[in-house]
């Protein structure tokens, strides 16, 4: 047998002809044998460890070659596992042996082999199978078998917690000196306990863990199973583990991202009160104060948008998501907010700088002028300079669109106030054909014109008939282009829902529109986004509050 010489007395055939004869100590003169050498063989175990510790896993194994028999043995002792420290010695070697970096079959084996020891040193369900070579030494100090098992839960979890947080194990400080292999293993050992309520503090002080490693040292399984089970609402961590998580895996922020989608486009929203609450509830706008982790979630959104072909549905989560994150911005201490430019580094600055106002920031009277303001910016930006190309043109209207809650005002501020109409209308012709080619967005502020101009004309009218309107729907129904439909289906929803006479024909003409040209869903999503603004200023009147959630309570009943 090979012996370390820096470690006396490590008598390897000695505890392993003792495991052998103890078995799982079932019989009487068995347990009294355990309990008469538990004291010399808890010391022992600790030599061990203290020499694994400073060597990796294979110089481990060739110093000690039995020792795999042993420890194997001596986990499955409820009498040795249940004495003073024995059981987190016993965790500790076992990590000491894994192979972070498994280079042939038999480290494989060993490294599965580690894990089920692993698994079975922490799960109570597997010692509950054994409860009944277990209860006499579990009455012994005084548990009931479910104490017991919690108790013994805890401690390991706080030994390990002690550990990677370099507090004191064992009386040695040990800050620094749990290795990368060691972490790696015990994030292994936590995938079939992760929704283990006790597990919690072990799983966040992983999370924060980094200890000064060049590459990630918890294993990919451990980080794509904590994400799932957050996802999942199987755990509860703190808003910094999650953060630290989707910093240090891509792949489940991805992952958190595209399950937010998936989860709000596969529920029947009835107000963006509901689709807020869950859009925060997923973290995600809190992260985003990160600015990688908002750019990266801005691209998972983008490239959704392009595949959805713009749905309503995305793009109103995009834009809830965008208010959410300024919100979560705005309450981050001074002290450690990022500047805007590392959220848009690619932008035009004064642009962001007027989009990013909120309107409860202003008075109602100023918004017309900061959206004359915006749309200036923007047409300059777009005509005036040269866009190199079409995906430069997609970033300015991405840019815009995500803040359309001022494309909403713009509609309703050309209907309700006395407002100089052509920079409103190009900003709304902008954002419903960004494209020019073959003079699309020209066109389309033609038409947009002539209706405004039309509706205008009856704002004022206290009694209107569908008849009135009917000017208006031909430039929907008739029109090829599909941004046109979009832009005037926008203002002829606000000026039933603004104007002195709508109100009486609101029901009767939305349900004409939506049945004769499928543009449902989008008229419903425009209510939605209309209800949440007025609910959060509450300087509508109630006329209109009414009308909108009538409006609402029939559209959503049909989508």
């Amino acid at each position: 047998m090979a012996q370390d010489t820096t470690v006396p007395k490590l008598n390897f055939e000695y505890w392993l002809d003792k495991a052998i004869e103890w078995g799982q100590a079932t019989t009487l003169e068995s347990q009294k044998d355990v309990c008469l050498h538990l004291p010399q063989l808890q010391e022992f175990l600790r030599q061990i460890y203290e020499t694994l510790k400073h060597v990796d896993s294979i110089v481990a194994i060739q110093h000690f070659p039995l020792i795999g028999q042993l420890l194997g043995r001596l986990c499955w002792n409820p009498f040795v596992i249940g004495y003073d420290e024995s059981q987190k010695t016993l965790m500790w070697c076992l990590c000491c042996l894994y192979s972070s970096e498994p280079q042939n079959p038999v480290e494989l084996k060993a490294n599965s082999w580690i894990r089920s020891l692993l698994c079975h040193l922490l799960s109570s369900s597997k010692w509950e199978s054994n409860e009944a070579e277990t209860s006499t030494f579990i009455s012994t100090l005084g548990y009931t078998s479910a104490d017991y098992y919690c108790h013994l839960v805890k401690n390991m979890v706080f030994s390990l917690v002690t550990q990677l947080r370099g507090n004191q194990f064992n009386g040695l400080n040990t800050q620094g000196r749990v290795s990368a292999s060691r972490v790696n293993a015990v994030s292994l050992f936590c995938l079939p306990l992760i929704t283990l309520p006790d597990l919690t503090p072990l799983l966040e002080t992983l999370l924060l863990y980094h200890g000064g490693a060049s590459k990630e040292i918890l294993s990919s399984e451990f980080l794509e199973a904590v994400n799932e089970a957050f996802l999942k609402k199987k755990i509860s961590l703190p808003e910094s583990a999650i953060f630290s998580l989707w910093l240090r895996h891509l792949p489940s922020l991805e992952k958190a991202a595209l399950y937010l989608l998936d989860q709000l486009i596969s529920i029947q929203w009835h107000s963006l009160e509901e689709v807020a609450c869950v859009i925060k509830d997923s973290l995600l706008p809190q992260a985003a104060s990160h600015p990688a982790i908002f750019r990266i979630v801005n691209e998972i959104f983008k490239n959704a948008l392009l595949e959805t072909d713009g749905t309503p549905e995305v793009m109103t989560i995009i834009q809830v998501f965008t208010q959410l994150f300024l919100q979560a911005r705005q309450n981050e201490n001074k002290q450690h907010k990022f500047p805007l430019k590392a959220y848009f580094p690619y932008h035009h600055q004064p642009l962001i700088t007027a989009l990013l106002r909120r309107p409860f920031e202003l008075p109602t009277t100023h918004w017309s002028q900061h959206l004359k303001h915006i749309s200036d910016m923007l047409k300059a930006l777009v005509e005036d300079t040269n866009i190199s190309s079409l995906a430069d043109l997609f970033e300015i209207w991405f840019l815009v669109a995500r803040f359309g809650e001022w494309l909403d005002i713009a509609t309703e501020q050309l209907l309700k106030a006395a407002v100089e109409p052509d920079a409103l209308l190009w900003l709304l012709a902008f954002y419903y054909c960004p494209q020019n080619e073959n003079q699309q967005r020209t066109q389309t502020m033609v038409e947009a014109q002539a209706v405004y101009n039309h509706l205008m004309m009856l704002f004022s009218c206290t009694v209107l008939s569908i008849k009135d309107l009917e000017a208006a729907v031909h430039h929907i129904t008739d029109t090829e282009q599909c941004c046109n439909q979009h832009l005037i289906t926008h203002l002829l929803t606000n000026f039933l829902l603004f104007s002195s006479g709508g109100h009486m024909i609101a029901q009767e003409f939305i349900y004409h529109i939506t049945e004769t040209t499928d543009t449902r869903k989008e008229v419903c999503s425009l209510l939605i986004r209309t209800a949440y603004r007025i609910n959060h200023n509450g300087k509508e009147n109630q006329r209109t509050v009414k009308l909108l959630n009538e409006l609402l309570q029939k559209l959503t009943l049909k989508v």
